[in-house]
């Protein structure tokens, strides 16, 4: 784009920056929006727009790598309660199953998942199509509490559940629960913060043991509850207002 027309969109008081447009539009958060448009995939008005803090206006042709963008007028909020062997991706070029295709087939908004679970591990999975919202839960100073359920294959020593706790520097990575329980000789519970990839795996793993079922059962004040393996259902108005409070100002459900 010619430097006299970004400047323009800049100085101007009107229009939207564009890394917002595509968040609010479902495409990726603001901070993945800023990776498309330097990568040179977003033209504007035909125009490849390659730095930030570009503006558009109403009226503006938007394109992501040649396909067109609308902003999405419904935000959609959905938890999934994600089954082992699925990957929290849009795509996969093992060819192995998408969470994101356990989603109602009626939904037509484009939807991606709020923070990820592994390939082997289930349990309480957000998906959206509101950038802002994805971008705030999945936000390390967001405080949220992610609560999971571990069964390992054999007796878990105190040591393990202690040292977490405290704290634990494991290949120069610091690891350390919010809260840690037992529930049965080769069962814990653990309240993660941060929650670093892989997190109870490596632990797990630096102790030599290996969980045989990994499943997360809260995210803040949502619950997995009964929820059926591979189903999901909307969140509620008062689940999303009680993320609003720990999260900051999130979008209503419209």
């Amino acid at each position: 784009m010619a430097a006299g027309d970004t400047n323009e969109r800049q100085d101007s008081d009107s229009g939207q920056r564009l890394h917002v447009f595509l968040a609010h539009a479902g495409i990726a958060s603001r901070r993945a929006a800023e990776g498309i448009i330097a990568a040179g995939r977003v033209s504007v008005n035909g125009v490849t727009v390659d730095t930030q803090g570009s503006k558009v206006c109403p009226g503006d042709i938007v394109l992501v790598d040649g396909q067109p963008v609308q902003t999405e007028s419904r935000r959609v909020y959905l938890a999934l309660n994600k089954p082992p062997g699925y990957i929290c991706s849009s795509s996969d070029p093992q060819g192995r199953p998408l969470a994101l295709n356990l989603l109602p087939r009626d939904i037509s908004e484009r939807m991606y998942n709020v923070g990820r679970l592994d390939f082997l591990s289930c349990g309480l999975i957000f998906f959206t199509n509101d950038g802002d919202f994805a971008a705030r839960l999945g936000h390390p100073g967001s405080g949220m509490e992610k609560e999971y359920m571990v069964e390992a294959t054999g007796h878990i020593p105190d040591e393990v559940m202690l040292a977490f706790q405290q704290g634990i520097t494991i290949e120069g990575v610091h690891y350390r629960a919010q809260t840690v329980q037992r529930t049965a000789s080769r069962c814990l519970r653990i309240v993660l913060i941060e929650g670093k990839n892989r997190e109870i795996r490596r632990v797990f793993s630096h102790f030599h043991l290996h969980p045989s079922r990994l499943r997360r059962v809260r995210i803040g004040p949502v619950k997995l509850g009964n929820l059926a393996e591979g189903a999901c259902r909307e969140l509620t108005e008062q689940e999303l207002s009680n993320l609003r409070k720990i999260t900051g100002a999130l979008h209503h459900v419209c």
